[in-house]
């Protein structure tokens, strides 16, 4: 998709700090972090929101979202301690960038409800 900034991190048009990438899925800093570990993983398709998924992603796509997620919580070491995982669907659930994303956010205590 053009206008999207997620797209244009994925296709390296525009830099970020990345911190894992396969074939399909991507991780970088966010720049506006709320946590000293504050990471976005994306799939490098351009995919709206988990609503938008369907069956071949929710089968092929999201285990391999959750084993970038799993290989940075282990390389951030938030294994022992704790972390966030989280992915805000549609404007009301928060979602500023209509590009499916993960938030991993660790390193502090995190509160309960969040917002």
């Amino acid at each position: 998709m053009d206008d999207c900034i997620f797209c244009k991190i994925a296709q390296k048009e525009l830099s970020s700090e990345v911190v894992y990438e396969t074939k399909d899925v991507i991780a970088f800093r966010d720049v506006a972090p709320v946590a000293p570990t504050h990471i976005l993983v994306i799939p490098k398709e351009h995919i709206q929101s988990l609503s938008q998924l369907g069956q071949s992603e929710r089968s092929n796509l999201l285990p391999k979202i959750y084993d970038a997620i799993d290989e940075l919580v282990k390389k951030e070491s938030l294994d022992d301690k704790g972390y966030r995982v989280v992915s805000n669907t549609g404007k009301e659930g928060g979602q500023t960038v209509n590009h499916l994303h993960f938030h991993l956010l660790g390193g502090r205590s995190m509160q309960w409800p969040p917002g």
